[in-house]
């Protein structure tokens, strides 16, 4: 199951930084090219002054102490004063942090959303437990086990321990279904559950498909490339969008697979270089499908790790066009290490380099991980989100693509077009409404009011035609007046268009899922937008090989 939870825009930030620090470079690498062999320390002593203090405190200390504690505690303060993304994982927590990109966990089958203290039901996962059983979006899980499930105490890590586990194993959940007072037990048999990579791929419009990758799992390569095939055979795209915002990293094999599609034989894809390990180099073998279609990527400041050797390849062979914003800058490499308890250490081992020679981490000190965390933050109040000449890079070292373009080390990949966030539209009122999570809210509302009605439209352009008959916005500002958002008639107005697109697009994704969320969001979306634009007009043509126009275009 998955949590469908908004999270207003601060703690995004917070949330978005912290889920950084797990990210990892994978020893099964692109053809065995860049396999990683753990050496032995460079040490000339067995003796540990750590091992010797700890035998003293549990051998001499006035108190009895908790040693396992003690040394639980004590493994992520010395791993702090290293990188930001070394990080250790106690036993416990090793299994859930891997799952999501292993591409599948035992579970119920559900995505779910905690709203008035309650589990609600948002999607139920095609061919899984519970649609099998006849579970629908919409249900609320009010017992598990015959134990009331519901308070102030719910969380979604609370839920993801109760539902998830082993596979073939049984657990017993109440539902209250919308309308009815009746609680319907079932028992459901846990089972494996795919986890999907690729959100939702569609064509755009005529010619044009756009991809929207979320992460990069154990299958995201084969779920891309099945994507991109039936894009382009079966309805006929020859140009791709490929999405990349917020998607914050995973497997690097799996990105280099990706890559690989689009490159011509022995170019760089990516090295990797650190001080016990030698440089070694990942390049394209030629047999990748789609090295003449033309591509975007789209990226922001949440694309990471292998989100940005992806967007860093594609831009240093000058093979298509990066838009959106500077990029996360996570450039280190972690080995997974496993501990003999169970437990791991993900020990930060090298740098990757993308081909143009830039390594794209951002600056850090050792020890100093709350600056570094902060760094987005800081990024946001200087205005880089919002305004191109706001953003500080470092351009004392110069690097050049494949056609002779200047391009910056200093952190991140910068974008060959930028777009802002556009806050023109962002009233008090909508602030308001949107990080009280008043909006999203709503949208489950009226979805669940009206399922019966809405689920008669199969695609998002027969569901919006529908809503443009009703009177949905006043319904919302009704619903919002109750919750403690007085009308305000002017900053409606303001911030009517973005209103009006985000609830059509998340009344969609209760009804239609994924498929009905991103093609209603893309339609204001400006940064998508421009990615059209740019594939439907020549002179931006990646195939160009007039270097003096592609320079021209960027000075």
């Amino acid at each position: 199951m998955k949590s469908n939870n908004l999270t207003p825009i601060w703690l995004s930030i917070a949330v978005s930084i912290g889920l950084l620090l797990g990210f990892w470079l994978t020893n099964n690498a692109y053809k065995n090219q860049t396999s990683v062999i753990l050496r032995s320390p460079h040490s000339t002593t067995s003796y540990s002054k750590l091992s010797e203090v700890l035998q003293l405190i549990d051998r001499a200390y006035v108190d009895t102490i908790n040693k396992p504690k003690l040394i639980e505690d004590i493994l992520p303060a010395i791993l702090t004063d290293l990188d930001p993304h070394s990080v250790y994982i106690p036993k416990d927590e090793v299994q859930s942090m891997n799952e999501d990109l292993e591409g599948s966990f035992s579970g119920i089958g559900v995505q779910f959303n905690i709203q008035n203290d309650t589990i609600m039901i948002v999607d139920v996962i095609a061919g899984g437990p519970s649609e099998k059983l006849g579970i629908l979006p919409g249900d609320r899980i009010v017992m598990v086990n015959d134990t009331n499930f519901t308070g102030k105490e719910m969380t979604n890590n609370r839920v993801v321990k109760k539902l998830r586990g082993p596979k073939g194993s049984t657990v017993k959940v109440g539902i209250k279904r919308n309308g009815s007072k009746q609680i319907w037990d079932y028992n459901i048999t846990r089972d494996d559950i795919p986890v999907n990579s690729i959100d939702i791929a569609y064509p755009i419009q005529p010619g044009i498909g756009y991809i929207k990758v979320s992460q990069f799992g154990a299958n995201t390569y084969n779920e891309f490339l099945t994507q991109l095939m039936l894009l382009r055979e079966k309805q006929g795209c020859q140009k791709f969008i490929i999405d990349l915002r917020g998607n914050s990293g995973g497997y690097l094999h799996a990105a280099i697979y990706m890559i690989n599609e689009f490159l011509q034989k022995e170019q760089l894809i990516v090295y990797t270089e650190g001080r016990s390990y030698p440089r070694e180099d990942v390049r394209a073998d030629g047999n990748g499908y789609f090295k003449n279609n033309d591509i975007c990527v789209l990226i922001n400041e949440w694309s990471a790790s292998a989100s940005e050797i992806f967007a860093g390849a594609i831009q240093d062979h000058d093979r298509g066009w990066i838009i959106g914003r500077r990029s996360f800058g996570k450039g280190l490499v972690q080995q997974q290490m496993d501990l003999q308890d169970g437990s791991q250490l993900r020990l930060t081992i090298a740098r990757y380099y993308i081909p143009s020679g830039r390594c794209i981490q951002k600056p850090y000190k050792q020890g100093e991980t709350e600056q570094y965390d902060s760094e987005l933050e800081k990024r946001y109040e200087h205005g880089e989100f919002f305004v191109q000449d706001s953003i500080v890079q470092n351009d004392s070292v110069v690097y050049y693509t494949s056609l002779g373009r200047k391009v910056y080390g200093g952190g991140g990949v910068m974008p060959d077009y930028f777009i802002g966030q556009d806050t023109t539209a962002y009233s008090p009122y909508y602030r308001q409404a949107f990080n009280s999570m008043t909006l999203y809210n709503f949208c489950f509302s009226y979805a669940d009011k009206n399922r019966a009605t809405l689920k008669q439209y199969k695609t998002w352009q027969e569901l919006t035609a529908y809503l443009e008959t009703t009177s949905y916005i006043e319904e919302f500002i009704q619903h919002a007046e109750k919750k403690g958002i007085k009308r305000n008639d002017k900053e409606i107005k303001q911030s009517g268009k973005l209103i009006k697109n985000q609830i059509q697009a998340y009344i969609c994704r209760n009804i239609l899922g994924d498929k009905g969320f991103y093609p209603v969001l893309n339609l204001d979306d400006k940064t998508v937008q421009k990615a059209v634009e740019v594939l439907t007009s020549d002179e931006h043509s990646p195939e160009s090989k007039d270097r003096k126009f592609i320079q021209s275009l960027f000075q």
